[in-house]
């Protein structure tokens, strides 16, 4: 499985990236051997992901969200919220 997803980081910023182990790339952000823009800006904390049956997908997922600006990611991970409260 491969995922896309977006984790907020200290400074309250959003990076979006794609994996396709979400819970080790997490663990790599926090750990500083993840993006060069969240080595400073640890710990960062998992808000949203989707996932896709391969790589190629998600890359475009992540392409497709790293052009919207941030109030609209924080309406997709809202919507991501209210879907997993249901």
């Amino acid at each position: 499985m491969n995922y896309t997803y977006i984790v907020k980081c200290s400074d309250n910023t959003l990076y979006t990236g794609w994996t396709n182990n979400l819970k080790q790339r997490i663990l790599a952000h926090n750990q500083g051997r993840g993006a060069k823009y969240t080595r400073s800006r640890t710990p960062v904390s998992l808000v949203y992901y989707e996932e896709f049956p391969d790589r190629q997908a998600a890359m475009r997922r992540e392409y497709e969200i790293k052009q919207l600006s941030r109030s609209e990611k924080e309406k997709l991970i809202a919507s991501k919220q209210a879907a997993d409260a249901l």
